[in-house]
C-alpha cells in the first residue's frame, strides 16, 4: 500500500508489458512440502478455523492418561458436570464455583476454548428451583443465576448452552413439561437468551438439544420454527447445539442437510455430545464430514475421552480405548477433518491446479464498512483489510487514511451484516502508537500462541496479542528487520517498500515485501526462529512497474500441496486490478493462473455488482481463510475477498480519497 501518491492512466507502452503470461523468478524451485496437516483433532479443527473438544470431568484431572490425552488432542473442553445448576447454585444464591473454575483455569492455561454447559435444564436442578410455583418467583430465579453465572465466567467461555433440552420428544414439536415452561409459558426460553446477552455480550448463546438431527422429525422442525422465529424477531440466539448421540449407524441421512439448514438462518450449529455406539469408523467419519461440509459448522465436542469416562461405557461409543490407546474411528475422524492418519504412508498425492479455476467471476457486496471518524480520528478512508474469522466471529484490521497520515483500525462482528455497525477501535491509543502505521496482516501463531499483526512503519514491523478480541492487547512495535535488505536499495528505484506479508509451511516462515517498482521480495526464517532471523532476501518475482505494482498476498490452497499468489496491479485505465499465480513451494517459480488484464483475477470487468458499480477499483485486500493460523490457508472454491474500493469519480489528494471496504464472493465456483 503506497500512501504517497496515486498513479494515474498508464501510457500505451507499457500497457504492452501486461501482456506477459510467464513471471521472471530468479529463484529456482524447490521441492514441493507435503501438504501442511496435524496430527492430533484438535490442531487439525483448527486448520480450518474450527474446534474438536471433549467434555471434562474435574474429577478426572489427576489422572495422567487421561489429561494427557486432553492436553494433546483437544482444543475445546466443556465441562460435563461442574457448571451445572444443582453444582453451581445448590442452595439459593449460594454460589459454588469451585469446580468449574477447576476446568475454566486449566482450559485457559493451556489455550483451550470453554464451552458452557449449562444454564437452564429441567434436569439436575435443585429441588428448591423445581418447587417453586410462582411466575415473579422463578423469573427472577432464573435471571439471576444467569447473570451471576456469565458474570463470574464472562471472557472466558466461548459459547453457551443457554437453554437445553427443552423440546418434548416425540411427535408433537412441542416444548417439554418443566418447571420453567409450566410456570413462566413459552417464552422462558426467549427470556433466558435475553438476560444471557445482557450479562455476557460476547459469547456466543446456544440452544442444546439431542434427536434433532434427523430434519424430517417433528422435534427437529420444533426446534428449527422458535429460531427462525427467535432470528426473525432480533432475539440473541448465535448458535444451535446437536447432541449428536448416535446408535452404531452413525448419523441419519439428512444429518448435513439439518446442519445446513439450521446455518442457513443465520446461526453457528456445533456437534456438541457426540458418541456412536461402539465407534464405528464410518460412522464417526460421516458425522464428521458433515460438520465439514458446512461452513457455519463451528466445531465438535465428543461427551467424553476414553470408553471408560463415557455415560454409556458399556457401548463403547469414543475414539479412544479404556486403557487411553487411539481406536480405529480416531483414524477415520481425524482423517475426515483433513489430518494425517497413521496408516497413510508417503506424501498425499497432490491435486493438480485445476483445484483452482484458470479464470474467475465474482458477485461483490455494496460498500459494507466506511470509515467513522470521532473528534481526533478525522478519516477519509478506510483500507487494506486483512480478516480472520475465529470464535465465531470475523475480526478485521485495516489502515486509516487522511491528510494527517495513516494507522490502524479493529473491529469485530458475527456476520457481514453488522460489518458496518461494527465499533471502530483506533490502534493509534494502543501500545501499537501514533506514527505512521499502515497495511495490517493478522494471524495467530499456534506453536507461540499469539496473534501477530504485521504492519509497515516504513520497516516491517509487528505485534504481538494473546487476545484478538483485545484491541488494547497490542504490544509496541518491533521491526523484523534491523534495516531495508540490501537487494531492496538496490532494485526500489522511485517506488516504496510496501506491503509486508508473512506466511509459514510446516518448516519454514516467509515475508514477502513489495516495491512499487515491479519487484516482489521474499525473505525466509525457520519456524522455531520466527520472528526473528529473516535473511536470505531475494527477489521472489518481477514484472514491469505497473504489472507487479503492490498489496501481495500469498495462501496456501486447502487439501492440496499448491499456493497461490495475488498482486495488485494498475491497469490500463488507470484502475486497480489483482493477477494471480500458483506455485507447489513458497520458496518456488510462479506460474501464471489468472494473470493478465484481459483475464484478470479480480478487476471490475470480471465482478457484477448488487445496484450500480461503486467501484472500479478492485484494490488491496484478503482473502477469507478456512483457518486462522500462520499457514494461511483458503479454501480451494467458493472464494471470498474482502477488498478497498471507491466511487469511480472521486479524486484528488491520494490520502484523501474515499476508499470503503467491500466483500467479493466467487460466482463460477464448481463445489
Amino acid at each position: 500500500m503506497n500512501p504517497l501518491k496515486w498513479l494515474g492512466r498508464r501510457r500505451a507502452s507499457v500497457l504492452a508489458l501486461l501482456a506477459v503470461t510467464t513471471l521472471v523468478t530468479p529463484a529456482a524451485a524447490t521441492a514441493a512440502p507435503d501438504a501442511v496437516r496435524a496430527s492430533t483433532l484438535g490442531a487439525q479443527a483448527a486448520q480450518s478455523g474450527r474446534y474438536f473438544g471433549t467434555a471434562v470431568a474435574a474429577g478426572r484431572l489427576g489422572d495422567g492418561t487421561y489429561t494427557g490425552i486432553l492436553d494433546r488432542e483437544f482444543n475445546s473442553v466443556t465441562p460435563e458436570n461442574e457448571m451445572k445448576w444443582d453444582t453451581i447454585e445448590r442452595s439459593r444464591g449460594s454460589f459454588n464455583f469451585g469446580p468449574g473454575d477447576q476446568i475454566a483455569n486449566r482450559a485457559a492455561a493451556r489455550g483451550q476454548r470453554l464451552r458452557g454447559h449449562t444454564l437452564v435444564w429441567h434436569q439436575q436442578l435443585p429441588s428448591w428451583v423445581s418447587s417453586i410455583r410462582d411466575a415473579n418467583t422463578l423469573r427472577g430465579v432464573m435471571n439471576n443465576h444467569i447473570t451471576q453465572v456469565m458474570n463470574h465466567y464472562k471472557g472466558k467461555v466461548y459459547a453457551w448452552d443457554v437453554v437445553n433440552e427443552a423440546f418434548a420428544d416425540g411427535g408433537s414439536g412441542q416444548m417439554r413439561s418443566s418447571v420453567f415452561r409450566d410456570v413462566l409459558g413459552t417464552g422462558f426460553i426467549e427470556e433466558a437468551f435475553r438476560s444471557a446477552r445482557s450479562a455476557d455480550p460476547s459469547a456466543k448463546l446456544c440452544y442444546n438439544d439431542y434427536n434433532i438431527e434427523n430434519w424430517s422429525d417433528a422435534k427437529t422442525q420444533g426446534v428449527y420454527r422458535m429460531v427462525r422465529d427467535f432470528k426473525a424477531r432480533g432475539v440473541p440466539i448465535d448458535c444451535v447445539g446437536l447432541q449428536s448421540h448416535f446408535g452404531a449407524g452413525g448419523p441419519p441421512s439428512s444429518f448435513q442437510t439439518t446442519l445446513s439448514n439450521f446455518a442457513a438462518l443465520g446461526v453457528d450449529v456445533q456437534i456438541t455430545e457426540l458418541d456412536i455406539a461402539q465407534a464405528p469408523t464410518a460412522a464417526y467419519a460421516n458425522t464428521v464430514r458433515a460438520c465439514m461440509n458446512v461452513a457455519r459448522c463451528t466445531g465438535i465436542t465428543v461427551w467424553g475421552i476414553r470408553d471408560s469416562d463415557s455415560w454409556h461405557s458399556g457401548e463403547n461409543p469414543l475414539l479412544f480405548d479404556r486403557n487411553g490407546n487411539k481406536k480405529p474411528a480416531y483414524q477415520s475422524t481425524l482423517t475426515a477433518l483433513g489430518g494425517s492418519a497413521a496408516a497413510q504412508t508417503g506424501a498425499p498425492s497432490p491435486r493438480s491446479a485445476a483445484a483452482l479455476p484458470s479464470s474467475f467471476r465474482w458477485s461483490s457486496s455494496g460498500a459494507l464498512i466506511a470509515p467513522k471518524p470521532d473528534a481526533t480520528h478525522n478519516i477519509a478512508g478506510i483500507k487494506d483489510p486483512s480478516v480472520v474469522h475465529y470464535n465465531g466471529k470475523y475480526h478485521v484490521f485495516a489502515s486509516t487514511a487522511s491528510s494527517a497520515g495513516y494507522n490502524l483500525v479493529y473491529l469485530s462482528f458475527s456476520d457481514w451484516s453488522q460489518a458496518g455497525s461494527a465499533t471502530h477501535h483506533y490502534l493509534d491509543r494502543t501500545a501499537i502508537g501514533a506514527g505512521y502505521r499502515a497495511a495490517p496482516q493478522v494471524f495467530y501463531n499456534t506453536q507461540q500462541r499469539l496473534w501477530y499483526l504485521v504492519y509497515q512503519t516504513g520497516n516491517a514491523s509487528y505485534s504481538t496479542n494473546p487476545d484478538i478480541s483485545n484491541p488494547n492487547g497490542w504490544s509496541a512495535p518491533r521491526n523484523f528487520y534491523s534495516s531495508m535488505p540490501d537487494i531492496i536499495k538496490q532494485n526500489i528505484g522511485n517506488g516504496y517498500w510496501v506491503d509486508m506479508w508473512v506466511i509459514c509451511d510446516s518448516a519454514n516462515c516467509y515475508l514477502f515485501s513489495s516495491d512499487d517498482n515491479g519487484h516482489l521480495y521474499r525473505s525466509r526464517t525457520t519456524v522455531g526462529q520466527f520472528p526473528n532471523g529473516f535473511t536470505n532476501t531475494v527477489i521472489a518475482a518481477q514484472d514491469s512497474k505497473f504489472a507487479m505494482f503492490e498489496a501481495s498476498n500469498v495462501y496456501k490452497v486447502q487439501g492440496s500441496n499448491q499456493y497461490l499468489l495475488l498482486v495488485e496491479a494498475i491497469g490500463s485505465d488507470g484502475r486497480r486490478y489483482f493477477r494471480s499465480w500458483t506455485a507447489s513451494s513458497l520458496a518456488g517459480s510462479w506460474s501464471p493462473l489468472a494473470a493478465s488484464e484481459s483475464n484478470p483475477f479480480a478487476k471490475s470487468s470480471n465482478v457484477t455488482f448488487p445496484a450500480g458499480t461503486w467501484t472500479r477499483d478492485i484494490s488491496h485486500g484478503e482473502m477469507i481463510r478456512a483457518g486462522y493460523d500462520q499457514t494461511l490457508t483458503i479454501p480451494a472454491c467458493k472464494l471470498q475477498y474482502l477488498y478497498q474500493g471507491k466511487d469511480p469519480n472521486a479524486g484528488g489528494d491520494y490520502n484523501n480519497l474515499p476508499w470503503r471496504l467491500g466483500l467479493l464472493t466467487q460466482s463460477n465456483s464448481t463445489c
